[in-house]
Parts: structure tokens; C-alpha cells; sequence
């Protein structure tokens, strides 16, 4: 097994790993010091504790095996490995074996694998195994009092326990957190990636359906002078005029995205043009507003050009979910607290998987959870917003738009 490899593996499989190479090279060395010096050691005592390790090491490697374990069960282990290290010493010399210094390695493992606390609980188990051996020595009497050198040995040991659980401690948490924020900045840029590769696109389309509009607009009105009376060319008219203001829609909310222009507007405003758009874009839907007893006139947030279609996008996808419950009503809430305000929208329909990161890339989904709402929450968090979605307690889903308030306001 190479050193990349053991890197790989998980806490509780390195300290399963390190115990059977602990068991054979225990059970060597009690044969071999009694082979070679039988009158020094006492060897039932020992195999008799080695044996118990062993058995607890294969119901160890039996329920973990295949298994995630907690870091409680990570701490259980390094303090059953403390207990055992310490019955062997007891009945090997005590404080004065020269292997006494194994009771770190515990506290090593549980560095790189454990939180502060339970670290800290492993490094006073193994200071108060120690200490335990101390106070069991007799007192030696050769030519010398040997007190003061194992109480001076106690010192040393207790300052490298200190040392380990601080430094090796504090090591592991700074490399820990390092790779959680490489992590997430590779998450986000591939989210980048995936916007601007949208966003490319969405630019090429409507620049490839500019030039087919103007012309299907000239020919339109070629005919409409012709036949100016005629149903068919009447009911030209609507379409092509809804396509023509969309495509200047979306221009006019490029060029405010290239610009990064934003303005302060009151949550109030927004929640009225959101119901102003839910009227125009469905007119049959059921709205039932929700509105905190507060000051919203008083308050101020950032919006942009994008902010009231992102939120579109959520009262959509509300819509959506309505039709496959049959259910045809939306609430809209607004509330408030000191830093932010949160716009919410409930729908009455499956609800979502919980097992989904919906909003953070795409997600294939026959709700219309995929690329809207990653858009959605992409112009939230750059208004330093957030989206939180989550089921309703009895029936539905609601996503929550949680958008800071303006310092002042």
C-alpha cells in the first residue's frame, strides 16, 4: 500500500489498518522479550490482553468495515486503543517502558480525524493513562531516587501531548478548510462556466432570430396593407409583436448586466410588481399574499434588471408544480428582520427531493427545478442573496428569497 493510498482511506479505516500492524508486532515482541529475557516479563497477563484486543479488533473491523462511522466512533476507538496500550505497559514495566511514548499515536489520529472537542477528551484519557502508570510505580532505590526522572519524564510527555493536539490539531482543521474552499471554488467556477455557456447561447439565438423577425415584420406588413381586413393576418399581429418586444426586453437586460447597474428600491415595490406579474402572466391563478406587520416603506434593498424575472422564475416553477396536483394557488409572503428581507412562495404541489442541490448547477428535472432556477439563484447571490428551498410541513414546497437590506435603510 503506497502513501497516497493510506492518505485515501478514512479515519476509521487507518486506525483498523494501524491496530492489526500494532496486534502482530505486539504479540512479536512479547514472544521475543520472553525467549530472550523469561525471567523480566510476565507473559500470560500480556497474551491474555493482546488476545482481548484482538477479539475487540475483529468485531471492530466487522461492524466498520463497509461502514461510515462517526466521529464519536473514531473517538471510541483511539481511547479503547489508549486502554489497551496502557493495560500492556501496566503489566511491562509501567512508566519506565521505553514504548511508553505510544500513547500518542492516539492522539495523532484523532488530530487529523476528530473535532476539537473530542480530541481534547482523547488527549486528557491518554495523559490520565499515564499519569495512572506513574502512580503505580514503587519507588526505585538505585544509588539514586528515580522519582524526580519519571516525574520529569510525566512533564515531557504532557507538554508533546499538548504539542500534538494544538499544532497537529490546528494543522489538519487549516488543511481541512483549504480543501473545503478549493472545493467550493471549483464548484463555482464550473457554475460560471455553466452560466456564461447559457448565456452564449441565449445571445446567439436571439441574434439569429432577429434578422428572421424583421423580415417575417416587413412581409407582415406588406400584407397587412394588401388585406387589412383579413382574420388570419389580424392574428399575425399579437405574436409578432410580443416577439419583437421580448427580444428588446432581453437586450435592454444585457446591456444592464454588462453595465453591473443596479438600484435601491423598497421591498415593498418589488412584492407589488411580483403580484403585478403574476396578474399579467396568469391571470386564472389564485394568488393569497402574506405580509409582515412592518415598515417595509422605510426599508431598501439592491435590485437589479434581472432580480423581478428571477423571482418569476420561482412563481413559474410554483405554477408548474400547481398543475400536476391540479391545485391552482400560490402564496406570496413578505417579512422582514434587522439585515434582510425574505420573499417566499408556496406551492401546493409534490414538493422536492430532499437528496437534490437544486439552484447550485444543473439538474436534470421534469418540475422545471433545472436551468431557470440555477439562473435564479446565480442573480440572488450576486445581489449577496440566497435562495433556500424546502418542503412544507403539510403539503407543497416553498423557496424562500433571502435579500439584505440596505445599510441605513
Amino acid at each position: 500500500m503506497t502513501l497516497i493510498d493510506f492518505k485515501m482511506m478514512g479515519a476509521i479505516e487507518r486506525i483498523l489498518l494501524l491496530r492489526t500492524m500494532a496486534i502482530v508486532i505486539q504479540l512479536c515482541a512479547v514472544i521475543g522479550f520472553f525467549v530472550v529475557m523469561p525471567q523480566d516479563i510476565t507473559i500470560i497477563p500480556l497474551l491474555s490482553i493482546i488476545a482481548l484486543e484482538t477479539v475487540f479488533h475483529l468485531f471492530s473491523w466487522r461492524r466498520y468495515r463497509h461502514h461510515q462511522a462517526s466521529s464519536f466512533a473514531v473517538a471510541a476507538q483511539a481511547i479503547a486503543d489508549i486502554v489497551f496500550l496502557t493495560l500492556l505497559m501496566a503489566y511491562s514495566g509501567g512508566a519506565t517502558n521505553a514504548f511508553v511514548s505510544l500513547l500518542l499515536m492516539p492522539i495523532v489520529i484523532g488530530a487529523v480525524s476528530l473535532p476539537t472537542r473530542m480530541l481534547a477528551f482523547v488527549s486528557l484519557c491518554a495523559v490520565i493513562a499515564y499519569s495512572a502508570l506513574l502512580m503505580s510505580l514503587p519507588t526505585h532505590q538505585h544509588h539514586m531516587d528515580m522519582t524526580n526522572h519519571f516525574i520529569g519524564m510525566w512533564v515531557n510527555f504532557l507538554l508533546s501531548v499538548i504539542v500534538v493536539t494544538l499544532v497537529v490539531g490546528t494543522m489538519s482543521k487549516m488543511i481541512t478548510n483549504r480543501e473545503r474552499a478549493i472545493a467550493k471554488q471549483r464548484e463555482e467556477q464550473l457554475r460560471s462556466e455553466q452560466l456564461i455557456s447559457l448565456g452564449v447561447a441565449s445571445a446567439q439565438v436571439t441574434h439569429q432570430l432577429a434578422t428572421p423577425l424583421a423580415n417575417l415584420q416587413l412581409l407582415f406588413e406588406e400584407i397587412h396593407e394588401e388585406f387589412p381586413h383579413d382574420e388570419a393576418v389580424k392574428a399575425m399581429e399579437s405574436p409578432l409583436e410580443i416577439c419583437r418586444n421580448e427580444l428588446n426586453h432581453f437586450r435592454e437586460l444585457a446591456t444592464a448586466i454588462r453595465e453591473n447597474k443596479t438600484i435601491e428600491v423598497s421591498p415593498l415595490t418589488l412584492f407589488k410588481d411580483i403580484k403585478t406579474a403574476s396578474n399579467l402572466q396568469y391571470p386564472e391563478l389564485e394568488l393569497v399574499t402574506h405580509i409582515a406587520e412592518d415598515d417595509f416603506n422605510a426599508m431598501l434593498i439592491q435590485s437589479d434588471a434581472m432580480l423581478l424575472p428571477a423571482i418569476c422564475n420561482l412563481l413559474q416553477n410554483a405554477v408548474k408544480s400547481n398543475q400536476q396536483s391540479g391545485v391552482n394557488q400560490v402564496e406570496l409572503g413578505l417579512t422582514a428582520t434587522r439585515s434582510h428581507v425574505t420573499i417566499s412562495i408556496r406551492d401546493f404541489g409534490g414538493g422536492i427531493e430532499a437528496s437534490r442541490s437544486l439552484g447550485a448547477s444543473l439538474v436534470e428535472s421534469d418540475k422545471g427545478l433545472g436551468m431557470a432556477l440555477m439562473l435564479s439563484n446565480s442573480t440572488f447571490e450576486r445581489l449577496n442573496g440566497e435562495l433556500v428551498l424546502s418542503n412544507h410541513s403539510e403539503l407543497g414546497a416553498v423557496a424562500s428569497v433571502k435579500l439584505p437590506l440596505v445599510k441605513g435603510s
